[in-house]
């Protein structure tokens, strides 16, 4: 089993809001295989909580206008890790020191990642040729 279309297609859209907020290290991994309940993970990190704080709230407002509600958000108090749960997909914003702690993609390598369409770089770059 891989992950929906439709799984993808939010998967993206919650990258792209977290790259805008400046969210490092995007990795998404299709889990569909070991878990019945979701079809992918999207993990980002922050430089400090509020960072953290500020990918976590723009993820959950672009969602909510896709109208895709959260089902379960945890860990906005403490900025340090957040979990938000949209069904198909469950989001995870890490402060830098608790994502290499915790260490998903290690717990996780067996699932295949997903090529995620964000790269900051080259938006940044084709604005410069413009």
């Amino acid at each position: 089993m891989t992950a929906t279309s439709r799984a993808i297609e939010l998967v993206q859209l919650a990258a792209r809001a977290a790259d805008s907020k400046q969210a490092e290290d995007l990795v998404a991994l299709d889990v569909s295989e070991p878990l019945a309940l979701t079809d992918i993970f999207l993990l980002a990190s922050g430089r400090n909580e509020r960072n953290v704080v500020a990918i976590a709230g723009e993820i959950e407002d672009k969602m909510i206008e896709a109208g895709v509600k959260p089902l379960r958000r945890e860990g906005r108090s403490e900025g340090r890790w957040i979990l938000l749960d949209f069904g198909d997909i469950v989001v995870h914003v890490f402060h830098e020191e608790d994502r290499q702690f915790y260490s998903l993609e290690r717990l996780w390598s067996d699932c295949p990642a997903i090529a995620l369409d964000v790269s900051r770089e080259l938006q940044e770059s084709s604005a410069h040729e413009a």
